[in-house]
């Protein structure tokens, strides 16, 4: 059994991980640890150099990447079997599309208990996953939830 646990490194990420201990290990299934990164934005007008935005985008990806790797290093001591992906691409589509390819049984993601009108306003991960995913979709509330 393989699962695609997608995270944002939010207070959420906390709740997914102690779930994935908890299961992974008894069951020995393969867990996809995703980090979804936005694609670089257009920055049309914009008046620090490209120079500068690529830096500052790359040190964002290698900071996140390194969080990423803790994680999964973490998970590893604790014998999950756990292969972490840092992928850029829009979050919703990104997860699906890599949940295809890897053909998990199952995505794992968080609720961050937002309010209606946060959720109006932005949207919602969890939610866009639930609506469009054809492979089932466990979610893990946060803490603010579990309370």
């Amino acid at each position: 059994m393989n699962l695609l646990s997608a995270i944002d490194f939010s207070e959420t990420t906390d709740q997914i991980i102690r779930f994935i201990k908890k299961f992974a290990p008894e069951t020995k299934m393969k867990i996809y640890l995703v980090h979804v990164v936005q694609p670089e934005p257009d920055f049309i007008g914009y008046s620090v150099g490209p120079e500068s935005e690529r830096d500052f985008i790359a040190r964002k990806f290698h900071e996140k990447h390194i969080h990423l790797q803790e994680l999964a290093e973490k998970l590893k001591n604790e014998n999950v079997n756990v292969i972490p992906l840092l992928i850029q691409g829009p979050t919703i589509q990104t997860i699906l599309q890599e949940a295809e390819k890897l053909k998990v049984d199952f995505i794992v993601t968080g609720s961050h208990g937002h309010s209606h009108m946060v959720k109006l306003i932005m949207g919602s991960i969890s939610k866009g996953l639930v609506k469009h995913s054809q492979i089932p979709v466990l979610i893990v509330p946060s803490k603010e939830l579990q309370q």
